[in-house]
């Protein structure tokens, strides 16, 4: 990897820094010097250390009983498993659906969008007159860095997993109904599940 004389100083400035302000500060300061370049908008790495260990992605020995590949999301303890082989699932802490607004059963990944617009559906709307018709993807969307959108028998069901900045939301149910994953954590999630994905919500 080359180094320009910039990052370098950068760098230099950033760990100077470190020592001066206080720790929350200082890794801000050091996440905004070292953002992804290939990321249209930043995403705040220090999120993660505002969910309990346990949210956070990991691979466990758990074997949903359905084929490699398959997302299985439970509902009652706040996890999506991706299966893979041999027994094993990546898990990921979620933030589901708040009383009223939970859903369960079979859907089908038919797109996925980076950094995705959001237009929020007619009945949220009317629940929420404030809410634009359409909001452009970037940071301050609900949708977050990533979306996969939930169809069923070819027809959207308007439910996503996507991405969001409000770390607190994982482990609770405070969402219209859609599955939330930290933008640090579906950005992975983004790249590893293909259109097609068979996803089973209990």
């Amino acid at each position: 990897m080359k180094l320009s004389r910039r990052t370098i100083l950068g760098a230099g400035l950033g760990l100077g820094l470190g020592g001066l302000l206080p720790p929350k500060e200082a890794l801000a300061f050091r996440h905004r010097l070292f953002r992804d370049p290939e990321e249209e908008f930043d995403i705040a790495t220090r999120n993660l250390a505002m969910i309990p260990p346990d949210f956070r992605k990991r691979r466990v020995r758990y074997d949903t009983g359905y084929p490699v590949g398959t997302i299985v999301i439970d509902t009652t303890e706040f996890y999506l498993y991706l299966q893979q082989e041999n027994g094993r699932s990546l898990r990921y802490g979620v933030g589901l659906g708040r009383q009223g607004f939970a859903w369960s059963g079979e859907a089908t990944i038919q797109r996925k969008a980076k950094w995705p617009d959001w237009y929020p559906p007619a009945a949220m709307r009317r629940r929420e007159p404030h809410l634009p018709a359409h909001m452009v993807g970037g940071i301050n969307n609900p949708l977050g860095a990533r979306a996969l959108y939930l169809f069923q028998n070819g027809r959207d069901t308007l439910y996503r997993i996507h991405g969001t900045a409000e770390s607190y939301s994982i482990g609770q149910a405070v969402s219209s109904g859609c599955v939330r994953v930290v933008n640090e954590e579906i950005v992975d999630l983004y790249e590893i599940v293909p259109v097609g994905t068979r996803v089973i919500v209990i």
